[in-house]
């Protein structure tokens, strides 16, 4: 079996469960299985379709820092400037890694607000408001999460319980999932997995995460958890959460960087990257 991680934006889980991050988990747990049998061209009785027997669910341990956006909507410039310092920062970092121009804006004087008032334009038009949107669910939770304390070690040891409990042979873990799990089973050595899938996953992103990540990297160079035999990274071209897009060049042990091009407007999510079918090669042996 396979146990999945969760990526951002999905505290709405837990409200909708009522507060349970059992059922929370379960719901994704259902979804996931959806899509990865898409991805494989499982119809109706091919296969049973349990794929995943768990999605270690962390979301909750991340608020009340985190913060989730409503309902669709109009997306305009306040809405990023009300983010919290600490989001903003990471708003700042992240913008200007998809586009080398913009980095060091604030050390000419201008001020965080006006940098985010800037960037939030220019993101706005270069890649539109979904993008806006993305980024009011990346920034405050990765902020939550690497601004150490409770959250961080809650988040992480959410994870790697669930992966203990289930002893799963792989575990595949989606944007900011990628972190906790590379964090968790960093902090957990005796922790033994076969495959590491890791999906759009912002763990080198510099600037924002890389330099932050415990264990720290060495010499610039991050190294596969002790606790699993391969790594394969996989992201889309547009995902701009996946910054850069092969690990293998900051981190040693990943086996492969699998690039694909699951969709320009809807560039991150995992229903895409498990439904694309470009990991089926590396889960078959390991689904029924």
């Amino acid at each position: 079996m396979i146990v999945g991680v969760h990526g951002i934006g999905k505290y709405r889980y837990y409200e909708e469960a009522g507060g349970s991050p059992g059922r929370a988990a379960e719901t994704m747990r259902l979804k996931w299985n959806g899509y990865l049998g898409k991805g494989l061209g499982r119809g109706i009785g091919r296969g049973n379709g349990e794929y995943f027997s768990e999605i270690a669910y962390y979301a909750h341990h991340l608020r009340p820092a985190a913060q989730t956006p409503g309902p669709a909507r109009s997306v305009s410039q306040p809405e990023l400037k009300q983010m919290e310092a600490p989001a903003r920062l990471v708003f700042a970092d992240w913008a200007a890694q998809l586009d080398g121009r913009l980095r060091g804006a604030a050390a000419a004087g201008e001020s965080l607000t006006g940098v985010v008032h800037r960037l939030t334009g220019w993101l706005l038009d270069s890649l539109g408001p979904r993008a806006v949107r993305f980024a009011e669910s990346f920034c405050p939770e990765v902020a939550a999460y690497l601004g150490g304390g409770d959250p961080r070690s809650r988040a992480r040891d959410a994870v790697a319980d669930t992966i203990r409990r289930r002893a799963p042979r792989v575990v595949v873990a989606h944007s900011l999932g990628s972190v906790v799990t590379y964090e968790a089973l960093w902090a957990q050595p005796e922790l033994e997995v076969e495959l590491l899938v890791t999906l759009g996953s912002p763990l080198g992103m510099r600037n924002v995460v890389f330099e932050r990540l415990l264990p720290a990297p060495l010499n610039g160079w991050g190294t596969r958890p002790p606790g699993v035999r391969r790594w394969i990274n996989v992201a889309d071209k547009d995902d701009i959460a996946a910054i850069p897009s092969d690990l293998g060049g900051c981190f040693e042990g990943v086996e492969r960087d699998l690039p694909c091009n699951i969709d320009a407007l809807d560039f991150h999510t995992v229903r895409n990257y498990l439904g694309c079918g470009v990991v089926n090669d590396y889960l078959k042996p390991y689904v029924p």
